[in-house]
């Protein structure tokens, strides 16, 4: 039997890399240093998915196990046995798992078996590239790894909203998830055989594809948050922003914005037909009632989600650079900086506090140069319309729908 190894038994490693690949036969063992999640893991060998949507259902994903990140020698063991990897830790912790990969790599080596091929399920722009840096401060500087390790970037498309407290209480293991299972990955990637699974779809640009889904579909879930705040700060759902008319029309024109550019700048890939397409089914999907996804998930992590290679300045960058009028992706991003939406125990997300206690009071241009990262000289225009917007909402935060359509080209 295969065995995939899973860094991160989080909503992603559960809901769709690991559900993928046990449906294709493979052992899984994910690798986590959640205590609670790794003994409900060993103890039940399987875990529950409950699709939500218009056809609900109830998946049992089996075979299943899992290792505690901090057994070294353990991880070590697993990942010279695997014969393919994931990592689904989040941007920020990558930097702490690739230690562990590393000597599960040289312990592979030693052994003498063939390369090892990691899917790298983040939402990360040239991630295969920072793998690489990453893994190179672990490795001895003559271990061959361009030819024992495929870094394989990938594009993850689920939405799976964060699990109530108290649903987590009675199962640590459930996960509520929409119905989508796709999982898109660079085909030119691969140093070993690529795996035959249902759901895993080999791509020639798979940088395209990150794009598409960093600069439309992340940019309508933190368009949606930020413009759902400050119209009303007691908004809680993802449906019950979508149902209003204004945030609707402003979040699809910012998915427009972005749309426009991404078909300017991968043509081969995308064209108004399939863009058309992938927004039209994404809004609904997004605006799902039964999925009941929250704007805290899709807004907490300011700093992170207005730096300047995310999803709302690299949506913007990539618009000027085409030429593409960006008003509503512009709006959206002034808007993040008063963003304070807060969990269901009425606390800020951790790093969001310090951006309201310690960013936010030095100033707007402050922000759209250390935060946003966008240069004074070269992006003059850019900073001049983020700061427009914000100049206006902060004083008229429930009229941001007039600003604009003061600022939507005739």
């Amino acid at each position: 039997m295969k065995k995939i190894v899973i860094f991160g038994a989080g909503n992603i490693g559960r809901s769709l890399v690991g559900y993928l690949f046990s449906r294709a036969g493979y052992e899984t063992v994910f690798i986590d240093i959640d205590d609670r999640l790794v003994k409900a893991l060993n103890e039940k060998r399987r875990y529950r998915i409950e699709i939500r949507g218009e056809n609900p259902q109830t998946i049992w994903v089996e075979n299943v196990r899992a290792v505690h990140g901090r057994d070294v020698e353990k991880v070590a063991e697993e990942i010279a046995s695997a014969d393919i990897l994931a990592t689904a830790v989040g941007v920020d912790n990558l930097k702490h798992i690739y230690g562990n990969i590393a000597r599960g790599l040289m312990k592979r080596f030693r052994a003498g078996k063939g390369p090892l091929d990691i899917l790298i399920c983040e939402n990360l722009r040239n991630s295969s590239k920072i793998f690489r840096e990453g893994l190179k401060q672990h490795l001895p500087a003559d271990y061959p790894l361009d030819a024992m390790v495929g870094l394989v970037e990938t594009c993850t498309g689920k939405m799976v909203p964060i699990m109530p407290e108290e649903q987590k209480r009675r199962d640590p293991l459930l996960i509520f998830a929409e119905a989508y299972s796709k999982l898109q990955v660079d085909k030119g990637a691969f140093k070993g055989e690529p795996p035959k699974v249902d759901g895993v779809e080999f791509v020639d640009n798979i940088k395209a594809y990150i794009d598409r889904k960093l600069f439309v579909h992340n940019l309508a879930h933190a368009s949606t948050a930020y413009l759902a705040y400050i119209t009303d700060p007691n908004m809680k759902y993802v449906w019950e922003a979508l149902q209003r008319d204004d945030i609707r029309w402003a979040v699809k024109s910012a998915m427009w914005e972005s749309g426009n550019a991404l078909i300017k700048e991968y043509p081969r890939e995308f064209n108004r037909e399939n863009m058309t397409k992938y927004i039209e089914d994404l809004i609904p999907r997004i605006a799902s009632k039964a999925l009941g996804d929250t704007l805290y998930r899709l807004g907490r992590d300011i700093q992170r989600k207005i730096s300047r290679n995310d999803r709302l300045v690299g949506a913007l960058l990539l618009d000027f650079k085409h030429h593409v009028p960006a008003p509503s992706t512009t709006l959206s991003i002034a808007a993040a900086t008063l963003y304070r939406g807060r969990d269901e125990k009425g606390r800020l997300f951790e790093k969001d506090e310090f951006f309201a206690r310690e960013i936010y009071p030095r100033g707007i241009d402050y922000i759209v140069t250390n935060v946003c990262g966008l240069d004074p000289e070269r992006e003059q225009e850019l900073i001049r319309g983020i700061k427009d917007a914000y100049e206006f909402i902060s004083r008229n935060p429930r009229e941001w729908l007039r600003w604009l359509k003061d600022h939507v080209p005739s």
